[in-house]
C-alpha cells in the first residue's frame, strides 16, 4: 500500500544572507582556464548566495567538468530567470534539477515541539509486566502524571518544578552513596571537574534532587545545551534530531525504590547523574551535536549507523590515560555502579541484576566510529565491548570525520544557528514525512 507524504521546502534559514528556498543546478562546463570565475560571476552580478558546490569530471564529454551548485533563490523571479540565462549563454549546459527528497527533520527548535510526544512504550502507565513498578498502584500514577506533564512541555515554556517525594529522594540518595566513591576513581576528568559546578549552583547533593531548570540554565551559559521534559523514550531519529538543536530530551521519572539500584529504562537519575554533567564540557556538547546535525534527513540505514555511536561513545564510551588506566565518560557508565566497575577496572566483577556478562572480561577497542557503528550492543547485560578515545577532543574528531566521509548516503550539510535557533542547510531539498 501507499503511504501518503507531507512535502515542503526547506528554508536556507539564516545562512550568510536572507535565508530562502534554495535552487540547485547543474553545469557543465569546458575544462580551461577561468571557465568557473567566468560562470561564477553572474551569481555575484544578481547578488545571489552560493551555499554548496562541488565539481567532478563528466564521462560525457573528454575535457569538461560538471559542478553542481546550490544557491539561495532570489526573491525577484526575473532576477532567477536573468542569471540561468547568462549560465546559459557560457556554460555547455544548464539544467535546474529537482530538490533531494529527505525524511522529514525540524528546522526550528520549536519543530521539536512536533517529536517531543511521540514517546515509545516508557513514560506511561503500561509498564512492562517485569518492570518494578508494575504492581504499585502509585507509582504507576506517579509516572502518568509526570508524563502528561512533560507531554504539556512547548518550546519556551519553563521546565515545570517538581515536588519530589520523600521516596524519590530516598531513591535518589541510595544512588548517589553508592556511586560517589566510584566516580571519583572511575570517572573522567571532565566529569569530576564539573560536579562541584553543580553542587554550587544547581542543588546537587546526596539528599535533594536537583530541578532541571537550573540543570538546564546552567548548561545552556557553559556550552548552550540543553534540557527538554520528555515523558519517556523517543525513537532514534526523534532523539538525535533534538541533539543537532542543543537539545537533549530528558525524562522525569524516577526509578521504583524498591530496587534503588537497578532501573530497566533511563530514569533521571540516569539523566542527571550521567548525562548532565557531561554535557558541561565544550567538546562533549559538540560531540553529541555532530551526531544530531548528521542524522537530520538522514536515511534510516545512516541514523542506525549513528545511534550505534551514540551507545559506544556518549552512553558507553571511555577514555585510557596515558599509564593505560579506563576513565568513564558515557552516561551509561557513569550512573551504573556495576557497569562502571566492570569497563574501568579491567577486569571481570559479579554482574548486578540482569548482568549476567558482567563476569566476562570486556574487549577494549580505540575508538573508531567506522567499525562502532555496525558493533550490536546488548541491552540487558553489561557491554561486551568498549570503545576507548584518547580524550573528548580526540572522540569529537573522529566522529566528525566519520559524519563527513562515512555516511555513504549523506548529501547535504547542516548548521544550527543559535541566535535564530535554526538549521541551515547548503543543499535545495524536500522534506517528506509519512502521514
Amino acid at each position: 500500500m501507499k503511504s501518503s507524504h507531507f512535502v515542503g521546502r526547506v528554508s536556507g534559514g539564516g545562512g550568510g544572507g536572507v535565508g530562502g528556498d534554495k535552487t540547485a543546478l547543474l553545469l557543465e562546463l569546458t575544462d580551461a582556464p577561468g571557465a568557473l570565475h567566468e560562470t561564477l560571476k553572474y551569481f555575484w552580478k544578481y547578488d545571489v548566495n552560493v551555499s554548496h558546490i562541488e565539481s567532478r569530471p563528466t564521462n560525457k564529454t573528454e575535457g569538461t567538468f560538471t559542478f553542481f551548485v546550490d544557491y539561495e533563490t532570489p526573491s525577484d523571479e526575473n532576477a532567477q530567470k536573468a542569471l540561468v540565462k547568462k549560465l546559459d549563454g557560457v556554460a555547455r549546459s544548464v539544467s535546474v534539477l529537482a530538490n533531494k527528497e529527505v525524511p522529514w527533520f525540524p528546522r526550528h527548535a520549536s519543530d521539536l515541539d512536533k517529536i517531543a510526544d511521540k514517546v515509545l512504550d516508557a513514560g506511561t502507565p503500561d509498564l512492562e509486566s517485569d518492570h518494578p513498578g508494575f504492581t504499585d498502584p502509585e507509582y504507576r500514577a506517579r509516572r502518568h502524571a509526570l508524563a502528561k506533564a512533560a507531554r504539556g512541555y512547548r518550546h519556551g515554556d519553563p521546565i515545570p518544578h517538581i515536588d519530589y517525594t520523600a521516596e524519590e529522594q530516598a531513591t535518589w540518595t541510595a544512588v548517589w552513596d553508592r556511586l560517589s566513591a566510584l566516580t571519583q576513581r572511575h570517572a573522567c576528568k571532565e566529569f569530576l571537574d564539573i560536579l562541584p559546578q553543580l553542587e554550587r549552583h544547581c542543588g546537587y547533593n546526596r539528599s535533594s534532587i536537583p530541578q532541571q531548570g537550573a540543570v538546564s540554565a546552567f548548561l545552556e551559559a557553559r556550552t548552550g545545551f540543553r534540557l527538554r521534559p520528555v515523558a519517556g523514550l523517543l525513537s532514534s531519529r526523534d532523539f538525535l534530531n533534538g541533539l543537532a538543536f542543543k537539545t537533549f530530551f530528558c525524562t522525569q521519572y524516577m526509578r521504583h525504590g524498591r530496587d534503588p539500584l537497578y532501573t530497566p529504562e533511563p530514569d533521571l537519575v540516569h539523566e542527571l547523574l550521567g548525562h548532565a554533567p557531561m554535557f558541561a564540557d565544550p567538546d562533549f556538547a559538540a560531540l553529541s551535536q555532530e551526531m544530531g546535525l548528521a542524522s537530520l534527513g538522514a536515511c534510516d540505514e545512516d541514523v542506525e549507523k549513528l545511534a550505534r555511536c551514540y551507545w559506544h561513545s556518549v552512553e558507553f564510551g571511555l577514555l585510557q590515560k596515558p599509564g593505560g588506566e579506563y576513565k568513564a565518560y558515557g552516561a551509561g557508565l557513569l550512573s551504573s555502579f556495576g557497569e562502571m566497575e566492570h569497563a574501568c577496572a579491567a577486569k571481570g566483577v559479579e554482574g548486578e541484576k540482569r548482568g549476567e556478562g558482567g563476569g566476562l572480561q570486556p574487549e577494549y577497542r580505540a575508538w573508531d566510529p567506522e567499525d562502532a557503528c555496525k558493533q550490536p550492543f546488548p541491552i540487558t547485560t553489561y557491554q561486551p565491548v568498549y570503545y576507548v578515545a584518547e580524550s573528548l577532543r580526540d572522540a569529537k574528531d573522529c566522529l566528525r570525520r566519520f559524519c563527513d566521509e562515512g555516511l555513504r548516503q549523506r548529501r547535504f550539510r547542516a548548521r544550527y544557528h543559535a541566535l535564530t535557533e535554526r538549521i541551515w542547510v547548503d543543499r535545495a531539498l524536500e522534506l517528506r514525512k509519512d502521514a
